[in-house]
């Protein structure tokens, strides 16, 4: 569908190549018992997991700051289990969960075998609303920073997706016109209607288990990838 028009394919990094979630979870596997957190990890992921997603969408929003997203996400969790725990120690627990996030590697499911798909006939790169200090780790840890050009994070485009900016940014840095380059995403707000809305083709790696939608087509597997490009 896209062969004969993209020559630039570019990636979100969390949620679509990085498997945010199980490598999230194994995190605070490690984490929480370090601070004498008693809650079993299943009931405190049952409401993490949500809780992190509708935090991520204010700080994309600018409603809140690096800062908050990472404390208000952690308050939020202990409040709704009603389970006591001190400023101090959510703080600490922050900390730490940033620090050893990207110590963990799991990538989704074919996501190598794509890339080695793709990397001989397009050129490869990832736009990101994560943290600078922390996405590059993830890269690198996972093996496949190699495989990319130019790796566009919000903070240095001083603008989060959907913001058209970060997108013409990476268009800019890969020298690319919109009408030779694929996003590629997990998020119908910040990856598909951000890219579309600069010109970019558009595929949806539906991770989430979103409903159908006339925005553009939808994956929920990578290999799939290899029957567009």
């Amino acid at each position: 569908m896209f062969k004969d028009v993209v020559t630039d394919v570019f990636f979100d990094l969390d949620h679509t190549l990085w498997d945010f979630e199980k490598n999230s979870a194994l995190t605070f596997e490690m984490i929480l018992p370090t601070h004498d957190i008693t809650v079993p990890l299943e009931s405190f992921l049952e409401v993490y997991v949500p809780a992190n997603l509708v935090f991520w969408k204010m700080y994309r929003e600018e409603k809140i700051t690096k800062e908050d997203l990472r404390y208000q996400r952690l308050k939020s969790v202990f409040d709704t289990l009603e389970y006591a725990v001190s400023d101090d120690c959510i703080n600490s627990l922050a900390n730490e969960y940033i620090n050893q996030l990207s110590s963990h590697t799991y990538l989704f499911p074919n996501a190598l075998e794509v890339l080695d798909y793709l990397k001989p006939n397009y050129k490869l790169h990832i736009i990101t609303n994560g943290f600078q200090e922390i996405q590059e780790k993830k890269l690198r840890n996972s093996g496949i920073y190699p495989y990319f050009e130019q790796v566009i994070d919000s903070e240095m485009a001083g603008v989060k997706k959907p913001d058209p900016f970060i997108f013409n940014l990476a268009l800019e840095k890969a020298k690319v016109r919109p009408e030779s380059a694929l996003m590629i995403g997990d998020s119908l707000e910040a990856d598909i209607l951000g890219a579309k809305g600069v010109g970019i083709h558009t595929l949806h790696f539906n991770a989430h288990g979103e409903a159908e939608h006339q925005h553009s087509p939808m994956i929920s597997e990578l290999w799939e990838i290899k029957t567009y490009l």
